[in-house]
């Protein structure tokens, strides 16, 4: 497994990957994926395996305490100084997950998180990934602000 940053060029693969895993009113639009990669490349991280990208995690950094839908629409709103480590698209190719990938992908991104600082990490999830999230420390703050995509969130929060 090769863990890298996403470039331009990974576009269209994100993209698929986002489409095939999250529900229509929830997957992030490519365009938006587009305006993530130029923005905050180095907070943007594959997993290949034989060069084939199996999951990506992406996330801007800000002084933000919680995470909103304005965030999810705007990665203008990144502040590379920023204490927090936001979550906006944690995604594993359908057929890959319950492999390990992903828990593979979270401690990398829980490591670079740390070395550059930030106070933590925060995201929002479905209630039914929880545990699954508390399995990395993270802890549930309730219902999120947040209601992107009309689906009701919880947020995690994982501090340093």
């Amino acid at each position: 497994m090769n863990i890298r940053n996403a470039t331009l060029a990974d576009l269209e693969t994100i993209a698929q990957i986002e489409h095939k895993t999250f529900a229509s009113k929830e997957a992030c639009s490519k365009e938006k994926l587009k305006e993530r990669l130029k923005t905050y490349p180095n907070h943007f991280y594959l997993l290949e395996e034989k060069d084939k990208v199996i999951s990506f995690i992406d996330g801007f950094t800000t002084n933000e305490e919680n995470l909103t839908d304005l965030m999810y629409a705007s990665a203008s709103l990144h502040d590379e100084k920023g204490k927090w480590q936001m979550v906006f698209g944690f995604a594993t190719r359908p057929a890959y997950q319950h492999r390990g990938y992903g828990t593979y992908l979270m401690n990398h991104f829980i490591k670079k998180a740390k070395e550059e600082g930030r106070l933590g990490i925060v995201l929002t999830c479905k209630e039914k990934l929880i545990p699954y999230y508390s399995k990395f420390g993270y802890q549930n703050e309730g219902v999120s602000i947040s209601t992107h995509g009309d689906v009701k969130w919880y947020q995690m929060r994982l501090t340093f």
